[in-house]
């Protein structure tokens, strides 16, 4: 396993912005969010995929390892948005693709069908896709999200525990979830606050990290620490930190 850390922790910042950044806090892999309101647009992404992956590999002191999705819909333009991605992961050489499964309350079937389509595009183009685990759509119960993955094969996880210590979820079980974990996305988490600094959550990082170990995991372990309005205390140091505390559970 490595550390690296998401494009989504600096969104006041262009790509080549943030990638510097990443360099300056010492991260050497990066997860590139694409969405509306993040640095890559997926209408950039649909008229030149390969134009855009020149500009993901800009710097090859940091490497894309994995796309976060942040778009989401049924019809035709998202899946022309999904299938300009996975040629830009396959130009980039990335094989993780992360998208948000659909809100609670969509007929399972429903999703079932969608993320089997997207599998089948990605899968012509060497890309996994993965269901981030999240409050408020269907993921968020670590059951109905192994259901989805055993029914949609080659489907994988992305795991963010910390939607199961705080939130409708917490103190589920996600074990299960394990064997199908394509990626990993983190930051401290208390019971009662999706997101605090560095040290003062739940978050047993070290136990994770076992626990991914043994179900054979060797892919990223991503930070995801969003800037917060009126926060008295560094953004940027709090990133560094947590690359150093994974980094040591790591050695």
């Amino acid at each position: 396993m490595f550390v690296a850390v998401s494009s989504g922790c600096f969104p006041d910042l262009d790509l080549e912005q943030a990638l510097e950044r990443m360099l300056d806090l010492e991260f050497s892999y990066a997860e590139l969010v694409v969405g509306p309101e993040a640095q890559i647009h997926p209408d950039q992404v649909v008229r030149d995929p390969h134009q855009v992956a020149y500009c993901c590999q800009h710097s090859y002191r940091v490497t894309p390892v994995a796309y976060y999705l942040d778009f989401e819909g049924f019809d035709r333009q998202f899946y022309e948005r999904f299938h300009a991605c996975c040629l830009l992961a396959k130009a980039t050489r990335v094989v993780s693709l992360t998208v948000r499964s659909a809100e609670l309350g969509t007929p399972f079937n429903q999703e079932v069908e969608r993320l089997q389509a997207l599998v089948r595009l990605a899968t012509l183009e060497g890309v996994v896709v993965s269901i981030a685990t999240e409050s408020g759509r269907m993921s968020e119960d670590p059951d109905t999200a192994a259901v989805l993955c055993e029914h949609v094969k080659g489907l994988g996880i992305t795991l963010d525990p910390s939607h199961y210590i705080c939130g409708p979820a917490a103190g589920k079980d996600y074990t299960k979830l394990l064997p199908f974990v394509q990626h990993v996305r983190l930051r401290d988490t208390s019971r009662e606050k999706l997101q605090v600094r560095v040290g003062q959550g739940e978050v047993d990082y070290s136990r994770l990290i076992s626990q991914l170990e043994s179900s054979g995991y060797r892919r990223a372990l991503c930070v995801d620490i969003k800037p917060e309005p009126d926060a008295n205390y560094d953004h940027n140091a709090e990133l560094r930190k947590l690359r150093l505390l994974l980094e040591t559970l790591l050695v």
